[in-house]
């Protein structure tokens, strides 16, 4: 295993779509959703295993949930753990890690990935980013692994390239446009036009290429962040972040670095990933029955005259379902959640909601 690799693994997100069993106090990527007896952060933790020494996996949250990291992976060291003070977007996350690895390993090649996606094709998955990081590591580049579209989704952000390839791997394109969640119409043309990819969010460099990419593009946060050299993995390192996310703005990596760099490339890829961002893609991977029924746990879960529903409710608990149909059904932490899985998307604006109404009680 090369000492070089390094992943940074993101999971700072509150996960509000699947609210209610995702709340800020245990967001989703501590809930193991299917059942398999791991959450999302354990199995994406395990992933990295598989690429990276232990001790080079590095995990960046918010600091109310470094406990339920260590609870979870309770063989990550302390320094490992990157407690992010307030909220402010995936640039700054990634600016505080990749800095944090080039002290630690000036020739690190750092991975950065969500921690709340699933992958069905484990091999693949790790096929794809050993080749990228072994071209991070060769060349001055920005890769992102781009999923090969199997339907026009509105949900996702959009990957254009082109021919021209990267010298050292032939099966790497220079980016040509990255497109946010267009509308039904313009995914259909991405779809068909075979050269657009989905945005998958996870992201090869080396720490030399990302620190000189944030920079040229992004100056200021840069510096703010360079200022730390001498405090990080140090136990003056938490002070001085402190100080330094108030300093912030609140910005993505997309936004900040990908869209702007011109030495960014994308990896065509198909390994069977979700990034679980709504209970429709709980609901497109989960296990149905012969009229489509996905019910999680299903012991006590009787469905009669019932097709197409996401059923996720506590194991204890008694359910009978009657004459429904295309439905979302969900209770936990005391709140129960019925909606159609077509205004699944108005979730998150019923949190808002919730939230004016009753304060952070069942938030």
């Amino acid at each position: 295993m090369n000492k070089n690799n390094y992943a940074l693994i993101m999971a700072g997100g509150v996960g509000s779509r699947f609210w209610p069993v995702s709340r800020t106090e245990f967001p989703k990527q501590f809930i193991d959703f299917f059942g398999v007896g791991k959450t999302l952060i354990q199995s994406t933790y395990d992933r990295f295993l598989q690429i990276c020494p232990p001790e080079n996996i590095f995990i960046v949250t918010n600091d109310i949930y470094v406990d339920l990291i260590k609870e979870q992976i309770p063989s990550i060291g302390n320094n490992q753990i990157l407690a992010e003070p307030i909220m402010r977007n995936t640039a700054p996350c990634i600016a505080y890690g990749s800095m944090k690895i080039a002290e630690l390993n000036p020739d690190a090649v750092i991975v950065v990935a969500p921690s709340d996606h699933t992958i069905a094709d484990q091999q693949g998955f790790i096929k794809a980013i050993e080749q990228s990081m072994a071209a991070a590591a060769d060349n001055n580049c920005l890769i992102t692994l781009g999923i090969k579209p199997n339907r026009p989704d509105t949900g996702y952000g959009y990957i254009q390239y082109n021919q021209e390839l990267l010298p050292t791997d032939q099966e790497i394109h220079k980016v040509k446009t990255f497109t946010e969640k267009p509308n039904l119409e313009l995914a259909q043309s991405f779809v068909q036009s075979g050269d657009f990819l989905w945005n998958a969010g996870i992201f090869i460099w080396s720490a030399k290429s990302i620190n000189k990419s944030f920079e040229k593009h992004l100056p200021d946060m840069h510096e703010i962040f360079n200022q730390g050299k001498n405090f990080y993995n140090s136990q003056n390192e938490v002070q001085f972040i402190a100080n330094a996310y108030l300093q912030c703005t609140n910005i993505s990596i997309d936004f900040g670095i990908m869209e702007k760099a011109e030495n960014v490339y994308v990896l065509p890829s198909d390994f069977g990933w979700s990034d679980l961002g709504t209970w429709a893609s709980i609901y497109e991977m989960a296990e149905k029955d012969y009229v489509g029924n996905a019910v999680i746990p299903s012991e006590q879960v009787m469905m009669f005259d019932s097709s197409n529903c996401m059923v996720n409710v506590p194991s204890e608990k008694l359910v009978i379902l009657q004459s429904l149909h295309n439905y979302i059904v969900v209770e936990s932490n005391n709140t129960l959640l019925i909606c159609p899985r077509s205004e699944e998307q108005n979730v998150k604006h019923i949190v808002a909601d919730v939230k004016a109404k009753f304060g952070n009680k069942f938030i």
